[in-house]
């Protein structure tokens, strides 16, 4: 392949050059400008933006409190907090001057691609409090089984779920909700749960947690499906 720089260029096909020569000086010459190229790209510096932005609008009835990088949500289902200190962010509350109505700012100064990212995430996780304390989320779980039926029973004022025949098993499997998160057997449908709460990541997890108590074990999951398995996910008041 002949080198496409044009000093290269000059070089190999220079006056009283043979062909073997030519083809010699055309393997080095190439190989020393793909060195080149390589320490020019190492030595590039990443380009950095100068002031990142993104606003949200607030709900009416939800109020936000910034203190230190802790956002504090209340609503009415509730109050949440998050602490979002180990983000390079600035947070501040403003008021649009033309609706005069509160909003949420997220700042960072001088940042890469992704703190410019993380100012998305961090609105996102924002959104996902101002959910949780307008409509709470509803996680719906179904048993699966082939030949064991699965018997759960609620315990602890909703808070806790005791399993029993899984595999047709003796163990009973006990598992308690993290805070706040209420689990209630589905009178509707046969072999439902339905996990309520404020929070999105401890509804997640204490449903997560469920399935982990119901693993099979040392037998091909492929063909044994037992277990008990998120169905559907949504808002409470959506579905009501």
């Amino acid at each position: 392949m002949a080198p496409s720089c044009l000093v290269c260029v000059h070089i190999v096909n220079g006056a009283g050059q043979t062909a073997d020569r030519r083809r010699d000086l055309s393997n080095v010459v190439q190989c020393l400008c793909k060195k080149a190229r390589r320490a020019l790209s190492k030595g590039k510096k990443k380009m950095k933006t100068i002031l990142s932005s993104e606003t949200m609008d607030i709900p009416d009835g939800v109020s936000i409190k910034v203190n230190a990088k802790v956002i504090e949500v209340e609503g009415p289902r509730g109050k949440l907090t998050r602490n979002f200190k180990h983000l390079n962010l600035d947070f501040q509350l403003i008021k649009d001057e033309a609706t005069g109505k509160k909003k949420l700012k997220i700042e960072a100064w001088f940042g890469s691609r992704k703190t410019s990212a993380a100012i998305r995430t961090a609105l996102s996780h924002v959104d996902n409090l101002i959910t949780g304390v307008t409509k709470g989320y509803r996680y719906k779980m179904r048993f699966v089984y082939a030949h064991f039926p699965i018997n759960a029973s609620i315990t602890n004022g909703n808070k806790s779920i005791e399993i029993r025949n899984f595999l047709g098993e003796k163990k009973v499997r006990k598992v308690d909700m993290l805070e706040g998160v209420s689990v209630i057997r589905s009178e509707k449908v046969k072999d439902e749960l339905v996990v309520d709460g404020n929070d999105i990541e401890l509804v997640s997890r204490s449903c997560a947690l469920i399935n982990q108590k119901c693993h099979v074990k040392n037998k091909d999951i492929r063909k044994f499906l037992d277990g008990i398995y998120v169905s559907e996910k949504g808002a409470i008041l959506e579905e009501s």
